[in-house]
Order: structure tokens, then sequence, then C-alpha cells
């Protein structure tokens, strides 16, 4: 949805939502899961599942080293 938030997104971040489901005000820093594994944390849209503007995540993976390095993990 590149034409939602246009420059605002960059390749640390992903879009995700459904019509009518998305992440909402408050939910910032919240998972985005899939089976059990963590793909990214919401980091904002417009509103609440409206209509072609998906919620907006951090790319976990673009964070990979550093979060590795911090946690020793």
């Amino acid at each position: 949805m590149e034409n939602a938030y246009g420059r605002l997104l960059t390749s640390h971040m992903f879009c995700a939502g459904e019509k009518n489901m998305d992440s909402c005000q408050g939910d910032s820093g919240g998972p985005f899961v899939i089976s059990g594994k963590l793909y990214g944390l919401v980091s904002f849209g417009e509103g609440c599942g409206k209509h072609n503007y998906p919620g907006v995540y951090t790319r976990i993976s673009s964070f990979r080293s550093f979060i590795y390095g911090i946690s020793g993990v």
C-alpha cells in the first residue's frame, strides 16, 4: 500500500491487515506473530481497520543483529 502511506514506509516496515481488521490505537509495540514466530511490531496506521489503509509494522528481521547483540540470544 505504498500509495496509502507514501514515503513514510521504509524497507524496515511492512503492511498487514484485512477488511475491517487491523491494529488500532493503543496497540503500538504489540506483536505480529505467525505460527509462533515474531515477524513485526505494531508501528502505526490510519484509524482502525480503515479500507485501503493497512496497519504498518516494524520488520523484526531488519533489526536481528541488534536484538541478538543486546539480548545475547
